[in-house]
This record gives structure tokens, C-alpha cells and sequence, in this order.
């Protein structure tokens, strides 16, 4: 209840001011100040009597001084707040809003010509747009809290809001369950239609999560949102009030909001150490439902106490898919070496489409490993017990292939004394791999692509359809988008080959996996020729690193293989590699190849000399060398000693 005792109006004059009621009881109201102490209080006594048991009896006074017109607080029970910080005795500026009990005014200072009306409705319209700083954030304002008196209801209501939204998000674990408990207690203080808590990426204006809510509970529904505010919230980490979305200047040029008749809106930082994680975001389109400053503190208390906790799950959920990702890795059965960024793609690819039982086409360089993959998704799939069927499309000829895929009937053609089964009817139950799928005749094509729609096929000169569960893994090295604009591959059979698909990465493009690939294939063929393990040598690692490997993986494999087998010691020497390795174009090789050479000459002229010295006697020389005679008629052969030897 609202009473006032004034003395009748005085006629306004220079230098006065007035107080317009914008909230509670007072709301509508315009007092003019005259040099008198205007008292603000319950009693009775008091020129201006709010009669609300937030008020205490003597509240404050709003009194001209030299200075202007001074606010001061009478020890009052629940403070009188300017701007909604606390005061005891505080200067007043125009546009101040003053805050008791439930009630608050703006302050207007007259100006020269005494257009104080106007200029009080101009003060009104204004704060309808309010920007909110962090440093004038009541609910932020840590170092200040302990000296702050007692609030009013509405204010430790929002304490009591803050206070349970704090212990409850300590609690949850889930990003969708803290955004909607934290939606919750919003709907619950705020009068919003519908919010969203907008995350964007690290150091853009990109969304990274979206979270919408209704009052009525819909999650995920559209929320028209304002870029224009979105990237002011962003950029001047600044909350937003607008109770004028319409008829703003600015942010009536949002399409967003004037389609959706948005009349009202709140946005507010999730900021924390210096950084926006993202905004909340809330708005009506309720005329009667404006939003105020106290929601605009409120929300940006809830944002500040949100922010850690968006964070904390946000990097723990990243921790967690990671520790998916290198669990799922280590956990795929696969005969490939490789620790490099791109080979940890392929596992991570094994890994999501194995378990699965899409189509899948690898693609990649002849050498690159696509069997490997290919055997690798069919031993972590479902099928790994059944079996893993290969048919090279390119190695077999188109008239055998057909019969190769499909099986023939007794009586056939020529020659088909027996009913044969195709590779397709074999493998039911697991899997087939197609490699160089770029290959298959076109006839052949139109057959598959019923295989893929249908799972059914017919032998050849057969009638009867049979059903075939596999899984089909397909592999080329060709460009099958451009084969199939030059029309030597059928579009539908590309889209269908084509559910996933993945490229493999040429040996050039993961130099590090050589010397980690090169010591395998070394173990595995010093086993194979029954030698002890011989070892990479530096130089040779050198050579290995600095060639092209047009032949990928396969190439390498060769060459080492080659230089077990010819190798003399117990470590593979750049002599033992083939030529167009050692004598890659790299400088850091020249040097160590001519130094090589020299060698090489070196070891031709002791050999010569020796035998020379032996009449030509292998096992004379051998033993003087230190060598076995195995070993010294393999150098003969690998430095091209025979010719000059028989002269």
C-alpha cells in the first residue's frame, strides 16, 4: 500500500529534480524535489509512506545538497540499493534507479528549460535496453558480499535460488542433465517462454552444443535466437536485457526475432577466467511477461555459478570419448604397424564400422594396405567367425569371374561337368572383399548391383535365386567418381559401394611409421630365411626415409625382404638396398651414398687383390677375408665382381 503526505506541488524551477516510480506501488507516480528532505519510510510521518513490511519505519531521505541531491540510508532493516548496490550515503546521478522494499524509482535530474516530464518518459524508455558488466554484477561481486546488509524478499529469494542451484549441479554428471536442471530453476524464477544455452567452440562464435527448453517442459525445439545479440553477449562480454525487441533500433533488424514475435529477452555470459564459454539465452513473446534487472542479476549469478560446471563436464566428456577411442584402438585385432596420426584415423575408422554391417570401399594406392583393412573390420565384426572371402577383380578374367562370383550350374558352358559355388554363396554367413572394383566388367556390374540391393543372385545357367547374407568390403585404386562420369562405372553401383567409405594414407604421408615398419618387415623375414634379426642401420634409415615409396608399403616390404636375403652382416647396409632407394634425390643422402660407394670400391679392390693372392682359391680367400664362402660369393654377386673376375 502506497500514501503520501506532500505539500501541494510547488512550481517546478531550475536545479529541481523527480523521482518516477518504475516498480512496485510506486510504479506511475512522479514526485518533485524541492530544497526539502523528501523521507522515505513505514511511518506515517514520512513525506513518502510505503507501506510494506520490506520497509522500515524510516527508511531514507532524498535531501539537496551543495553537491546535488543525496541518498542516505537510516540503518534500514533490508538497505536501500542504487542501481542495485547497496548504499549508506551516495550522491545521486541522473538516471539512477533506487530500489526499497519492493518498490523503485528512477531519479531525473531538471534540466535548464525544465522539460523534466519529457525527460523522465525518455529515462523510462531507455531502460528498457539494459546492459549488465561483470564488475556490475551484484551476485559476482565476491569481495563485496560480506559487507552486504539484508535484502529484500525478492533478493533472497534469488539467493536461496543460487544457493540451490549451486549444490544441486554438484551432483550431476551429465551435460544435458545439468543444462536441464539449470533451465529448470530458471522457468522457475523467470519468466521465459522458451531459453537455450548456447556452447560455442574455443575462440569462435561456432556452436558446439545447443540445449533449447520450453516452460512446458518440450526440449530441443527451435528457439529463435538473435545472432546480433548472441555475438554482442560474445564479444563484449556483456549481459543483454531488451524489453523493447520490436521497437529497438537495433534489434528490431533481427529477422529472428520479428518473425517469431519475440517481444522480450535476456542474455547473459557463461564467462569464466576471462573466457565466454557460450550464453544463455531466454525470451517471450508475452507482452505482460517483461523481464526486469533483478532477472537480468539473477541470471548472470546462475551463469557465473554454471560456467565451472559446463566446463569441468565439457572436458571430462572429451577426456572420455578420447579414452573410447584409444581403448577401441587398442582393442582392434589388425596385422598393421603404424603409430602415426593418420594410421590412428584408420584404427578409429576399424573400429566404428567393424561392429556395424555397412558396405564399406576403401580406397588408396596399390600398397597401401587395403586387404589388411579389409581383414581387420571382418575380425573385429560380428562375422569374424565365418568367412573372410577375396576375389581380385582385376586378376581374373571377365569370362571366368562371373562363374568365379556366381557359381555355375552342371552343364553351363563347356567345361562345367559339375555344379560349382561362387565365391558369393561361400562366404554366406561372413564376408567379401572386392578388390580393384574398378576393374569389374560392365556386365558384371548390373550383377553385383543386384547382389548389394537384393542379397540374392543366380548361378550361371542357373534359374533358381539364392539368398546370400554377407557383408561386402569393396577396394580400388582408381578414381570411381571420374569412372563414372567417363562411363566405365555404373552410378548406382558407385552409391552403393559407397555407404563408408575411407582413404588410406600413402606411405610418404606417414614418414614416421618407416623405421617402425622397415624393423618389422626385417624381423619377419630374418625369421622366414632362419637368420638371426638383423638390425636397420642408420644410414639405411636414412635412405629409407628420404625415397618416394611409389609403391607404398608393398615397395618397402620388398626391399627389405631383398636386403635380408642378400645382407652379409647383422645389419642391413645401405648396399643391400635396392638402387633407386639409395640413390634418392635427398642432399642428407648424397654424402653417406658416396661415402658407400667408396666403400663399395674398397671392398671390390680387397676381394680382387685377395683372390689374386690365392690363385683364385674362394675357400683360401674366404678364410682370409673372415668370411664364410657363402657369404663371400654373395658380395661377388652384389658387387658385380663376377665379370671382372673371369678376365
Amino acid at each position: 500500500m502506497l500514501s503520501t503526505r506532500l505539500n501541494p506541488p510547488p512550481v517546478e524551477a531550475a536545479g529541481k529534480a523527480t523521482l518516477v516510480g518504475i516498480a512496485g506501488h510506486v510504479k506511475g507516480a512522479i514526485l518533485t524535489l524541492d530544497s526539502k528532505e523528501l523521507s522515505i519510510g513505514r511511518d506515517k510521518g514520512n513525506v513518502l509512506v510505503i507501506d510494506e513490511p520490506a520497509v522500515s519505519r524510516q527508511h531514507c531521505p532524498v535531501r539537496a545538497g551543495e553537491d546535488g541531491y543525496r541518498i542516505r540510508d537510516l540503518a534500514s532493516r533490508n538497505g536501500t540499493y542504487v542501481n542495485g548496490m547497496p548504499v549508506k550515503d551516495r550522491t545521486l546521478h541522473n538516471g539512477d534507479q533506487i530500489q526499497v522494499g519492493y518498490c523503485a524509482m528512477l531519479f531525473v535530474a531538471q534540466n535548464e528549460t525544465g522539460s523534466g516530464g519529457r525527460l523522465a518518459e525518455d529515462l523510462v524508455q531507455d531502460r528498457k535496453t539494459v546492459l549488465l558488466h561483470k564488475e556490475e554484477a551484484f551476485y559476482l561481486a565476491t569481495d563485496t558480499v560480506h559487507d552486504v546488509p539484508p535484502r529484500p524478499t525478492r533478493v533472497c529469494r534469488d539467493l536461496t535460488t543460487l544457493l540451490r542451484i549451486s549444490g544441486r549441479i554438484n551432483t550431476l554428471h551429465g551435460r544435458e542433465e545439468l543444462q536441464h536442471e539449470l533451465m529448470d530453476s530458471i522457468f522457475k524464477v523467470i519468466p521465459a517462454q522458451c531459453g537455450a544455452i548456447l556452447l560455442v567452440e574455443n575462440g569462435t562464435e561456432e556452436f558446439a552444443s545447443v540445449f533449447t527448453r520450453e516452460r512446458n517442459g518440450k526440449r530441443n525445439q527451435p528457439v529463435p535466437v538473435s545472432r546480433t545479440i548472441v555475438r554482442q553477449v560474445l564479444e563484449e562480454k556483456v549481459g543483454v536485457l531488451s524489453n523493447d525487441v520490436r521497437t529497438s533500433a537495433v534489434y528490431s533488424q533481427a529477422h529472428s526475432l520479428t518473425e517469431t514475435a519475440v517481444s522480450s529477452l535476456l542474455a547473459v555470459p557463461l564467462e569464466l577466467r576471462n573466457n565466454v564459454l557460450g550464453v544463455i539465452y531466454l525470451n517471450t513473446s508475452n507482452p505482460l511477461a517483461n523481464f526486469d534487472e533483478d532477472h537480468l542479476q539473477l541470471l548472470t549469478g546462475i551463469a557465473g555459478i554454471a560456467a565451472p560446471a559446463l566446463d569441468t563436464i565439457c572436458r571430462v566428456e572429451t577426456l572420455e570419448t578420447e579414452n573410447r577411442q584409444l581403448v577401441a584402438e587398442a582393442n582392434i585385432e589388425h596385422n598393421m604397424v603404424g603409430s602415426s596420426g593418420c594410421m590412428r584415423e584408420v584404427y578409429q575408422f576399424i573400429g566404428k564400422v567393424a561392429p556395424t554391417a555397412a558396405t564399406v570401399l576403401i580406397r588408396g594406392e596399390s600398397g597401401t594396405g587395403k586387404e589388411l583393412v579389409a581383414h581387420a573390420i571382418h575380425r573385429n565384426s560380428p562375422r569374424a567367425e565365418k568367412r573372410f572371402v577375396a576375389i581380385n577383380c582385376a586378376a581374373i578374367a571377365a569370362n571366368l569371374l562371373e562363374s568365379e562370383l556366381f557359381g555355375h550350374e552342371r552343364g553351363a558352358f563347356t567345361g562345367a561337368i559339375t555344379l560349382k559355388k561362387g565365391k558369393l554363396e561361400e562366404a554366406n554367413g561372413g564376408t567379401v572383399f572386392l578388390d580393384e572394383i574398378g576393374e569389374l566388367a560392365p556386365e558384371l556390374q548390373a550383377k553385383l548391383l543386384r547382389v548389394l540391393q537384393e542379397r540374392e543372385f543366380e548361378r550361371v545357367g542357373g534359374t533358381r535365386s539364392i539368398k546370400t547374407d554377407i557383408r561386402v568390403i569393396a577396394a580400388t585404386n582408381r578414381d570411381l567418381p571420374e569412372a563414372v562420369k567417363q562411363g566405365g562405372f555404373r552410378q548406382d553401383l558407385y552409391y552403393r559401394l559407397n555407404v563408408v567409405s575411407i582413404t588410406l594414407p600413402t606411405l610418404r604421408d606417414r614418414r614416421d611409421d618407416i623405421p617402425m615398419l622397415a624393423q618389422h618387415f626385417a624381423a619377419k623375414h630374418s625369421k622366414l630365411s632362419n637368420r638371426p634379426v638383423m638390425q636397420i642401420s642408420a644410414g639405411v634409415r636414412v635412405a629409407l626415409l628420404a625415397y618416394s615409396w611409389p609403391g607404398n608399403v608393398r615397395e618397402l616390404e620388398n626391399a627389405i625382404e631383398r636386403a635380408v636375403v642378400l645382407g652379409s652382416t647383422g645389419y642391413i647396409l645401405p648396399e643391400d638396398l635396392p638402387d633407386e632407394v639409395v640413390d634418392a634425390g635427398c642432399p642428407a643422402v648424397s654424402s653417406i651414398t658416396r661415402y658407400h660407394e667408396a666403400m663399395r670400391e674398397a671392398k671390390k679392390e680387397l676381394i680382387v687383390k685377395t683372390l689374386d693372392q690365392v690363385s683364385g682359391n674362394y675357400q683360401e680367400a674366404a678364410r682370409l677375408l673372415g668370411l664364410h664362402p657363402n657369404n663371400l660369393h654373395r658380395l661377388i654377386r652384389n658387387l658385380d665382381l663376377k665379370q671382372a673376375l673371369n678376365k
